[in-house]
């Protein structure tokens, strides 16, 4: 059965393909934060260890949203560690950093996402697609407030 909601094949097309990339983003961001959770050490341990339990945990439902989003476009969200390695802008890291350091990277893949989210949402916005922008500013306010809060760890 064809879609018909009101949003040109070609504008669903751009927008599938602008949340792929920020679903993308965002599984990247989940993984990088759940494993800091796991290996985080040092004087802050207890803070950042709960911290990163929140963030990792709001990102997981959040791309529940965004490949659902997608679904209702019509199109299939991506699954697979391949398909993110290829979409995603986020920066994978191996070993373990300093907890410092972990906020940092941390700080940079949120800023990362910020900039794929608000791709995303301008896209939605063109296309007058309300809900995917909804959706964009959502996830803009959550990233914005996040890398605030991490980078005010990082000042002296």
């Amino acid at each position: 059965m064809e879609l018909n909601t009101g949003i040109s094949p070609e504008h669903r097309q751009k927008l599938a393909d602008e949340l792929s990339r920020l679903l993308a983003d965002s599984y990247t961001l989940y993984l990088k934060t759940h494993n800091f959770h796991w290996n985080v050490t040092g004087p802050m341990f207890q803070t950042l260890h709960v911290m990163f339990e929140e963030h990792y945990t709001e990102l997981a439902l959040a791309v529940d949203l965004i490949a659902e989003r997608i679904r209702a476009l019509g199109f299939p969200a991506p699954g697979s560690y391949a398909a993110y390695a290829r979409l995603s802008s986020v920066s994978d890291t191996d070993g373990v950093p300093s907890a410092m350091e972990m906020i940092k990277l941390l700080v940079e893949a949120h800023e990362t996402v910020i900039r794929t989210a608000r791709e995303a949402t301008n896209a939605a916005e063109e296309a007058g697609d309300q809900a995917t922008a909804d959706l964009g500013t959502q996830r803009l306010q959550i990233h914005e407030k996040t890398a605030w809060m991490l980078r005010s760890l990082l000042e002296k």
